[in-house]
C-alpha cells in the first residue's frame, strides 16, 4: 500500500544522518516526518497507474537503439514508490566514444549542415507538431519519471517544449553575418557557422524542457549533438528523440547516451573529438565540467548552475498577494527549480503578518499523487533529495526561516 511505500522510502534516508547506529537529532525528526507521512498516506488509495508504457530503454546512437557496449542497465524508479519503472542502457566512455564518433560523422560527411537553413526549420517545425499530437503520452512520461504533477507537465512543460522548438526553428534561417566598412579597399566579412559536434549535459528537474533548451539551439545551427541525460530521468528524451527522427532528422546528428556523471559525463566533457560544451547542474560539478573542457582541447563551455534567488517584500508590499508570489517561487516543480526564491527577505513592518500567512499557505499545500488532479506537489525526484530537504528543515534552520529552507 501507499503509506508502507512512503514509510519505507523515508526511513531509508535515515543511515544518512545516524552515527555509530545511534540516532541523532536528525534521524529522530525524520522518524517524526516518516509517521506522520505514513498516516498521511493511509489516507490515500494505490499509485495511480500511469497511462504510458516505456518503449525506449536504450542509447541513441547513430540513429539506432542499441544496448551499452558493457551491456550494463540501471534502474529508473518511479519517485513516487521507489518501484522500478525501467532498466535502462548504462553509457559509460566506450559508448561517449561511439556516440561521438557517430555525431563527428554526421557533422562532417551527412546533410545536416550542409543543408538550407529552410530545411532544418521544417524538420524542426515538423517535430514540434509531432510532440504536440503526443502531447499527454509524453507529458505521462515526464510525470512518472520525475514526480512532477501531471497537470504541469501535460498543461505547462510539453506546450512550452513544442513552443521552444517553434522558437528556434524560426531562427534557422535568420542567423547572418555582417559586412564591415574598413579602412582601405578592402571587403570584410563575417559568416556563422555551426561549431561541429556538442556535447550537452541536462539535469533531472526539467529533463523535457532542457532538453529543448540545449538540442534546440543547437539543431538550429546545423550542430550535431551528444546528449548524457540525467540518470535520474532518462525516458522522455528517448521518447521524443523518436519523433525528431520521425519529422526527417538525419541519422548521427542527435546521440543520446544515458549514464552516470563520473563515467558517461566525464568521457564527454573530456573528449577531444567534442568541439562545445553545454552543461546545466550544480556549481561544483559545473568546475569539474570546466577544468576537464581545459585538460582536453579546451573547448568553449556554456554553463548553467544553481543559484540563491533573493525575493523581497517590502513594507508597502500587498501582503496577501507577496504570500502567494513567494509560495510560488520557493514550490514550484516541488522546489526543484535552478532559480527558486529560496531566500526571502521582508520589512520588518510586515515580517509577522507575512510569516503567519506563509506558513499557513504552505500548509495549505496539496500533497499527494502527481497523477491526481488538483494535486500542487508529487514526490521529490529521488531518495537523496527527500532526505536533503528534510534534513535542511529540521537541522540546518536559516534566520529562522527553517519552513522556507525545504530545498534549497
Amino acid at each position: 500500500m501507499a503509506s508502507r511505500r512512503i514509510s519505507s522510502l523515508v526511513s531509508r534516508s535515515l543511515p544518512l544522518f545516524s552515527a555509530g547506529g545511534k540516532q541523532t537529532h536528525v534521524s529522530r525528526g525524520l522518524n517524526r516526518y516518516s509517521t506522520a507521512a505514513a498516516a498521511a498516506a493511509a489516507e490515500l488509495e494505490d499509485p495511480i497507474k500511469p497511462p504510458v508504457s516505456v518503449q525506449y530503454d536504450k542509447l541513441l546512437i547513430n540513429g539506432q537503439f542499441v544496448d551499452a557496449a558493457s551491456g550494463k542497465t540501471f534502474p529508473t524508479l518511479d519517485p513516487r514508490t521507489g518501484d522500478v519503472i525501467a532498466h535502462v542502457a548504462e553509457g559509460d566512455a566506450e559508448d561517449i566514444n561511439r556516440a561521438v564518433a557517430a555525431a563527428r560523422k554526421a557533422f562532417d560527411e551527412g546533410p545536416w549542415p550542409k543543408m538550407t537553413a529552410y530545411e532544418r526549420q521544417r524538420i524542426l517545425l515538423r517535430f514540434a507538431d509531432l510532440v504536440e499530437k503526443h502531447n499527454d503520452e509524453i507529458a505521462a512520461l515526464e510525470t512518472w519519471d520525475n514526480g512532477k504533477p501531471y497537470e504541469q507537465s501535460a498543461k505547462i512543460e510539453v506546450p512550452m517544449f513544442v513552443r521552444l522548438f517553434r522558437y528556434y526553428a524560426g531562427w534557422a534561417d535568420k542567423i547572418h553575418g555582417l559586412t564591415i566598412q574598413a579602412d582601405g579597399p578592402y571587403h570584410v566579412q563575417t559568416l556563422h557557422e555551426p561549431i561541429g559536434v556538442a556535447g550537452q549535459i541536462i539535469p533531472w528537474n526539467f529533463p523535457l524542457l532542457m532538453f529543448a533548451w540545449k538540442v534546440g539551439p543547437a539543431l538550429a545551427c546545423g550542430n550535431s549533438i551528444v546528449l548524457k541525460t540525467a540518470e535520474q530521468t532518462p525516458l522522455s528524451a528517448l521518447l521524443v528523440s523518436k519523433l525528431l527522427h520521425e519529422a526527417g532528422l538525419p541519422d548521427g546528428v542527435l546521440n543520446i547516451v544515458s549514464g552516470f556523471g563520473p563515467t558517461a559525463g566525464a568521457a564527454l566533457c573530456g573528449h577531444m573529438d567534442v568541439d562545445k560544451l553545454a552543461f546545466t547542474g550544480s556549481t561544483d560539478t559545473g568546475k569539474i565540467v570546466l577544468e576537464l573542457s581545459a585538460k582536453s582541447n579546451l573547448k568553449p563551455v556554456t554553463l548553467e548552475l544553481g543559484g540563491k534567488s533573493p525575493f523581497i517584500v517590502c513594507e508597502d508590499a500587498d501582503v496577501d498577494q507577496a504570500v502567494e508570489l513567494a509560495h510560488f517561487a520557493l514550490f514550484f516543480n516541488q522546489g526543484q527549480c535552478c532559480c527558486a526564491g529560496s531566500r526571502t527577505y521582508v520589512h520588518e513592518k510586515v515580517y509577522d503578518e507575512f510569516l503567519e500567512k506563509a506558513k499557513a499557505r504552505a500548509m495549505k499545500r496539496s500533497v499527494g499523487d502527481p497523477f491526481k488532479a488538483g494535486i500542487e506537489q508529487g514526490p521529490q525526484v529521488e531518495l537523496p533529495v527527500l532526505a536533503l530537504c528534510l534534513y535542511k528543515v529540521l537541522y540546518k534552520p536559516v534566520l529562522s526561516f527553517n519552513w522556507f529552507t525545504f530545498f534549497i
